[in-house]
């Protein structure tokens, strides 16, 4: 399938699904999982049993809470700029701990979601009133070509969830490079990396019996038949996950059950898929000291100190700038 010569697409939304449905392999963007239902969906899988790095990363939170929030702090002060910020249910332990504190700090929330900032805010509003919250909604990236305004005192950027696991190292590379250009020497990252470990234990993380992870990863299919008035059946997908514990990289798959056509009339696009023939829909990337270490030496970083959980499944690095 080769693109209509006069073709205008009128949003990135358009343009990625042409360009990944177009494809070979095929693939679908992630981010684009994360509409109102998908947000709920993915609230509900860091609910699951079976999903740990949700408890994991809270554990560690909950256990370092004075040592994490000192650490972010100031003299003059600081603005917490957290990229994807959810729900927040993590992060309002730090903010907690700040807020009864008194430190000096503005909260800035970053979500490709509004509806998710609008119920950010809602929530702290209720339950944290004192501190003072400045809600941005975009992307990481067109985020972090704004971050180095914020100059005037310290920034700590965080990054929780192992998000960056959604990236392969390449590109994992480029996002850390971009964090430090914008990162002044007293600056900070404070990240969360999901560690390897017992592959099974993985692979059950993203493929629970209860079937959320499946209608999450499908909610791309029903996303584009509302919003590109497209006929993709769900049912006629399956949802498949893999694990390759050398390289530390888990991939979800949507694999078409049968010959099938899809006609999407918002894109003028007839997409046919082949009996198991396969749409990449998300990567996780686990890792280990070393991988996180070579990661920071290649983005001009370094690893100042880490916390772990009781089992070592899961860290949150502090990282510097270099100064050459």
């Amino acid at each position: 399938m080769k693109k209509t010569p006069n073709l205008h697409f009128d949003s990135p939304f358009k343009e990625d699904v042409y360009k990944g449905l177009s494809a070979f392999p095929k693939y679908l963007l992630s981010k684009y999982i994360y509409d109102e239902k998908g947000d709920k969906l993915f609230q509900q899988i860091m609910e699951m049993p079976e999903y740990y790095l949700t408890n994991c990363e809270l554990g560690i939170l909950q256990t370092h809470t004075a040592a994490i929030s000192d650490s972010f702090n100031a003299e003059a002060g600081f603005d917490l700029i957290e990229l994807g910020a959810g729900d927040g249910k993590k992060t309002k332990i730090i903010l907690k701990y700040l807020s009864d504190k008194n430190y000096d700090f503005n909260y800035l929330p970053v979500d490709i979601s509004q509806s998710v900032l609008v119920e950010l805010e809602a929530s702290l509003k209720k339950e944290l009133p004192k501190v003072k919250v400045q809600p941005q909604q975009g992307t990481y990236f067109k985020t972090l070509e704004k971050l180095s305004d914020y100059n005037r005192r310290k920034k700590v950027i965080l990054f929780l969830g192992s998000n960056i696991g959604n990236l392969l190292h390449e590109k994992a590379i480029d996002f850390l490079r971009n964090i430090r250009e914008a990162m002044n020497p007293e600056d900070m990252l404070f990240m969360g990396f999901d560690q390897k470990k017992h592959p099974q234990k993985i692979l059950d993380a993203y493929n629970d019996p209860a079937g959320i992870t499946e209608a999450f990863n499908k909610n791309l299919l029903v996303r584009i038949n509302r919003e590109l008035d497209a006929d993709f059946d769900p049912d006629q997908f399956l949802h498949w996950e893999t694990y390759d514990p050398e390289s530390g990289t888990a991939k979800s798959f949507l694999v078409s059950k049968k010959p099938q056509k899809v006609f999407i009339k918002g894109l003028d696009l007839k997409v046919s898929f082949k009996a198991w023939e396969s749409i990449h829909t998300e990567i996780s990337q686990k890792y280990d000291d070393s991988v996180v270490k070579w990661l920071a030496d290649e983005a001009g970083l370094e690893v100042e100190t880490s916390f772990k959980d009781n089992e070592n499944c899961y860290k949150n690095y502090i990282f510097r700038k270099i100064i050459n």
